[in-house]
């Protein structure tokens, strides 16, 4: 889902790309228990072990490439002529997208939660009238 947003060009969970400069026994997440409950000592998983939820939070980063719309001259090829040539993109045009990126990528991880708790039945199908009165809370007077 997040490659689908088209400036994305990487995607990690927990310590990501760092795990292949680890051993296996660094890069595990050991289970531990304290407070009578079985829990993790750290989160390099960033929360997903063999695509499940180990319980830890989600710790997801993507990697964002630069705009290539800048005003700064760059070599192409004119396809016409078949010959080299120079580009110079004219107009207002964002430096940096990743303000804009964010929103992006917290919507994709959320649908794709909302989808695996529908599929999961955690979340009804179908919201019937049922459904929505069991979740609004109509206890309130305007």
């Amino acid at each position: 889902m997040l490659f689908g947003i088209p400036a994305i060009k990487g995607v990690e969970f927990g310590v990501g790309f760092e795990a292949t400069k680890m051993r296996g026994s660094q890069n595990n997440d050991p289970y531990v228990v304290g407070d009578e409950e079985v829990r993790l000592l750290n989160n390099n998983a960033g929360g997903v072990l063999g695509g499940l939820s180990s319980g830890m939070p989600l710790v997801v980063r993507v990697a964002v490439k630069p705009t290539p719309s800048i005003s700064k001259e760059q070599k192409t090829v004119d396809l016409t002529k078949m010959e080299p040539t120079i580009i110079s993109v004219k107009g207002r045009h964002d430096p940096c997208i990743v303000p804009k990126a964010v929103p992006v990528v917290e919507a994709c991880v959320a649908s794709v939660l909302v989808d695996q708790l529908i599929r999961g039945g955690f979340i009804p199908k179908v919201l019937g009238v049922e459904a929505v009165e069991e979740f609004c809370d109509d206890t309130q007077e305007d």
